[in-house]
């Protein structure tokens, strides 16, 4: 593959006419990311699995939603080949949709792993290489690289106590980064953000939250903006790939 450097743009994150795909865009995150590009004008696509008032609300600002529960083959293919004949390029694929379960929830452990790695790997995975002749495509004709963005977890580095298969399988999206990154250079930039707390769930108890809070240095919950801003980031860097941005407000040296 090759690219011409001397028309990359300065500003990889300006509208391209190539949409950006973002999987689990219906809730927190990745609601916050959606808006946030349809605001700086950019046409996007996104999958959902269970829909919601979010979910017309984005049909109204013009996104391209698709129903797709990942842990269901049919489905994923489904999706796959609605994007494949509906648009010939991608400017991203942003991986946020994810399952939290824990060994405490699910009696059967083998159903519970396999559910957390098809979520969390294996769909990813089947949509990079179905969906990478996009990405590539809209490289070529956009002169700047484009980008698959792997949302893991600070887990996928430290493990978890209580839940053991979603911390694995969040290690497994985070080594898809380096696999894909050394395939796709250098016209896709394949990069991962690990977040930690950003935001409570609703019905967190303030002893909950409190604890959660001392478990990082800076002892705050930042919010969805800054998982925004780590994908802009992202978006408008021209010299990052294979790496993992860590929002962990310092909790690895807690």
């Amino acid at each position: 593959m090759t690219i011409n450097s001397e028309c990359l743009s300065s500003n990889a994150g300006s509208v391209t006419g190539f949409p950006h795909f973002i999987t689990g865009g219906g809730r927190r995150l990745g609601l916050a990311i959606i808006k946030h590009l349809v605001h700086q004008g950019e046409q996007v696509i996104m999958s959902y699995r269970t829909h919601s008032k979010e979910v017309d609300e984005l049909r109204s600002l013009g996104v391209h939603c698709i129903k797709a529960d990942f842990t269901s083959k049919k489905q994923l293919e489904k999706l796959i080949s609605e994007i494949r004949a509906e648009y010939s390029g991608l400017r991203s694929i942003i991986h946020n949709a994810s399952d939290w379960a824990s060994e405490a929830d699910e009696l059967d452990l083998y159903r519970l792993m396999e559910r957390m790695w098809q979520v969390h790997v294996a769909a990813p995975y089947q949509i990079n290489m179905s969906l990478q002749p996009l990405l590539c495509h809209a490289a070529d004709q956009i002169g700047i690289a484009t980008d698959i963005i792997h949302l893991t977890d600070f887990v996928a580095e430290k493990g978890s106590d209580k839940h053991i298969a979603y911390a694995s399988s969040k290690a497994g999206l985070a080594n898809l980064s380096v696999s894909f990154s050394r395939q796709l250079a250098p016209k896709v930039k394949v990069n991962a953000i690990a977040p930690s707390l950003l935001m409570f769930q609703e019905g967190d108890n303030k002893e909950y939250q409190q604890k959660a809070l001392k478990k990082s240095l800076l002892c705050l919950e930042p919010g969805e903006q800054e998982g925004v801003a780590a994908v802009q980031y992202l978006l408008n860097s021209r010299y990052m790939t294979g790496r993992t941005l860590a929002l962990d407000g310092g909790r690895h040296l807690a």
